[in-house]
């Protein structure tokens, strides 16, 4: 099988510096600002992009570790494929994250709803379309089992997690 290569288009900047303290998805990065820096020669396709509520970003995950084919997920401790988790840790390190289109100015993208690690490479970007992408009869598989009070709160992370209370 022939290699692939990707060129990166951009990159996206956010306020997570560190990976252990960025939120594990968009859901957990409720109003969380940040942006999407395109490069100027790629300016054009932004033509319409405007009228979208929500956008899919497309990413190498670049400080990802080491790839593995079986992970435990953040949050549980049971070990999983990588394939039936969204782990980075990947044989191609790409994520995709829906992020809230706040507005498009020349190359720049404001978005919010980001988990994205700041500095990010940028690969692509494809419109949310809810006739196409929401599916009414969709199951998560062992996500559904997930104790969504948990999920939330671990899924903020050190972002803007609460302090912890201190025995007395």
């Amino acid at each position: 099988m022939d290699a692939v290569s990707f060129t990166p288009i951009g990159i996206i900047r956010t306020p997570h510096k560190q990976p252990e303290d960025t939120p594990v998805q968009p859901a957990y990065a409720e109003g969380i600002g940040g942006r999407v820096e395109l490069l100027a020669e790629y300016a054009q396709g932004l033509r319409d992009l405007s009228g979208f509520s929500h956008i899919y970003l497309i990413y190498r995950f670049h400080k990802a570790g080491p790839a593995s084919l079986e992970v435990v997920p953040f949050m549980q401790d049971h070990l999983r494929g990588v394939f039936a988790t969204r782990s980075p840790r990947r044989p191609n390190p790409i994520g995709v994250s829906l992020v809230k289109l706040i507005s498009v100015e020349g190359n720049i993208l404001h978005v919010e709803d980001v988990d994205i690690l700041d500095g990010t490479p940028l690969l692509d970007i494809k419109p949310y379309i809810f006739r196409f992408d929401s599916r009414e009869d969709a199951h998560s598989g062992w996500q559904d089992d997930v104790n969504e009070e948990s999920a939330r709160k671990q899924g903020v992370r050190g972002y803007r997690g609460e302090p912890e209370e201190s025995e007395t």
